[in-house]
């Protein structure tokens, strides 16, 4: 027997209307910009930080980029239309510092729920070797803050957290919490999708680890220095072409350096990123006889990246660094 046919049809009405009422005042998902469809309305700035709120929100949110695939994120331009979008989002998640404009506009959004990534793990400063210049402690961000033009930020420091696993994972849980604050009903959802995304990440860092241990050499360069927290995690040292931002021009001296760099150190390969151009990649091979491949930052999934999404491009970039260090 159906209980509910004995239920009046006005209470009924009436109870359904309080019901809602009440999930919208529980649930960011019926915010400003969400309860369409039900789903919390998550603007990310970037492929990194859509990536993770489309692995902790699942079917619970509806995730929107501001930068789109093939777009450089540095060089990102916000329309009236995204800051529109952006202002009637449940959740913003972006990492400041990286692209000046979606500092101003998060800034000016008034938006109740935000997640810096900047703010979930440590950011260092990093010259063109993974282990100079990167702060030990937490404190004393002025030190070692000269001669290094190419960061982000006031002290310069490095904002590609996520091409390190572990920093990558403290980000996870951050963004994980801001959603279970932002729609408390599906709170246990969210933290079981970010135990499982922070265990992926545990299992790749162990492959990195494990595939980096022994090589011929620990010297890499590349065309953009995006991976000084990689190097650094797994004992590397990153030699870049140009600084954190992938389209400025090397010094000629630069060039005359990395080609010592290169003899001295065995290296074999210079990497550059299928976002930016391989000019300056394919000109110091030339003149050092080395080869040429691809080293993802991740900083956007197109048709060319070697993989579908996060993970599947880092596990390249392993390989892709294996055959060029020399894997024993």
């Amino acid at each position: 027997m159906n209980v509910r046919r004995l239920i009046p049809a006005a209470a009924l009405a009436g109870a359904v209307t309080l019901g809602a009422t009440a999930l919208t005042a529980c649930s960011g998902a019926s915010a400003a910009g969400g309860g369409k469809d039900g789903k919390l309305d998550v603007m990310s700035s970037f492929y990194p930080m859509q990536f993770l709120a489309e692995q902790i929100g699942k079917d619970h949110v509806k995730v929107a980029t501001l930068t789109k695939p093939g777009v450089e994120p540095h060089d990102l331009e916000i329309t009236p239309k995204q800051t529109g979008q952006l202002g009637e989002s449940d959740v913003v998640l972006y990492l400041k510092g990286l692209q000046p404009a979606v500092d101003k506009a998060v800034a000016q959004s008034g938006v109740k729920h935000v997640v810096d990534a900047a703010k979930l793990t440590r950011l260092e400063v990093h010259g063109s070797s993974g282990h100079d210049h990167a702060h030990e402690g937490e404190e004393g961000h002025a030190e070692g803050e000269e001669g290094h033009d190419h960061g982000h930020g006031e002290a310069g420091e490095d904002p590609h957290v996520w091409l390190d696993p572990v920093k990558y994972a403290e980000v996870a849980k951050g963004v994980g919490a801001t959603l279970e604050k932002a729609d408390p009903e599906h709170a246990a959802d969210y933290r079981k999708n970010t135990d499982d995304l922070v265990g992926k990440l545990a299992a790749l860092d162990a492959e990195f680890k494990d595939g980096l241990k022994n090589t011929a050499s620990k010297t890499f360069i590349t065309t953009h220095s995006a991976f000084g927290y990689l190097a650094e995690r797994y004992g590397l040292d990153q030699e870049g072409i140009s600084g954190v931002d992938p389209e400025s021009e090397p010094s000629p001296a630069r060039m005359k350096e990395l080609q010592a760099v290169a003899k001295k150190d065995n290296v074999s390969t210079v990497f550059f990123e299928s976002l930016a151009s391989d000019k300056t990649a394919k000109t110091l091979a030339a003149d050092t006889g080395l080869k040429t491949d691809v080293l993802d930052p991740l900083e956007g999934i197109t048709d060319k990246s070697q993989g579908a999404d996060y993970f599947e491009v880092m596990r390249s970039n392993l390989k892709n660094l294996q055959k060029a260090l020399g894997s024993k």
